[in-house]
Parts: C-alpha cells; structure tokens; sequence
C-alpha cells in the first residue's frame, strides 16, 4: 500500500491538470503560432512559465487505484499487477484463472 500523503498528491496534481487545461492549451497554441510576432509568443511563453508546476500533465503518474502502487500498471484495468493477481486468485475478475503448467 503506497503512502496516504503520495496518493493525495496525485489526486491535488489530477485537479491541477483539469483546471489549467484550458489556459495551458491557449497559451501553448499562441507561443508555437509561427504567424504571430516573436513579442506576443515570447509573452505567452512566459504567461506558461507562470503557471503551477503541478498542472503540467506530464507531471502526472499512474498509480493503481486499489493499492495505489506507482509501478507494474496495466493502463486497461488501472491497477497494478499484484492487485490484478490477488482479485484473479479470489476469482472475482470473470474469465481469468491463475496459470499452472
């Protein structure tokens, strides 16, 4: 189980990422617009800078949402592989049987 406090600060830089879309989008499209003057792109370049760190969607990670592990995530089930084993050992995912050979 991965630390309250690291789930947390996922869950605030998710928020982040929502609430400056938008502005971050705009900004980003002005700045790379080869047809408008080096001022005005240099200007939203700098309007970019100003905003939070943390509402950069490259700052986010993906994190199993049972466990909260930062590693070994399958992106289709949102979780990590040692929850995907547990809840197909319970047999609680249909279709899918623990492996033996």
């Amino acid at each position: 189980m991965a630390k309250k406090a690291m789930i947390e600060r996922e869950k605030k830089r998710q928020k982040l990422v929502e609430q400056y879309a938008a502005k971050r989008a705009a900004l980003k499209e002005i700045a790379n617009d080869e047809s408008r003057p080096m001022e005005d792109r240099f200007k939203a370049r700098l309007k970019l800078a100003e905003l939070p760190r943390n509402s950069s969607p490259t700052r986010l990670h993906n994190r199993c949402q049972l466990t909260g592990r930062p590693k070994a995530y399958y992106r289709k089930l949102k979780m990590s592989r040692i929850a995907l084993r547990d809840l197909a050992s319970n047999g609680q995912i249909p279709g899918m049987v623990k492996s033996s050979w």
